[in-house]
């Protein structure tokens, strides 16, 4: 870890959970209107974030991502 800090190029990954509803509609048209977000974050879209299961937040973590981020 301390490795990567003292490392000027290194970029934190993010995972984006988010609501097919609401979050992820505006994520959408983003993209449609060629609106471009960072390489290091990674959507998924899920029926509804109220509904996620812990696990999943802490399996992202543990799989490498530096931050989880659930929007609903």
């Amino acid at each position: 870890m301390a490795e990567n800090v003292a490392n000027k190029e290194w970029e934190p990954k993010f995972v984006a959970i988010v609501c097919n509803w609401c979050t992820y509609a505006g994520a959408d048209l983003a993209g449609i209107s060629r609106i471009q977000y960072p390489t290091n974050v990674r959507i998924i879209r899920v029926p509804c974030t109220g509904r996620i299961n812990p696990f999943y937040i802490v399996k992202a973590l543990q799989t490498g991502a530096d931050g989880v981020l659930v929007s609903g």
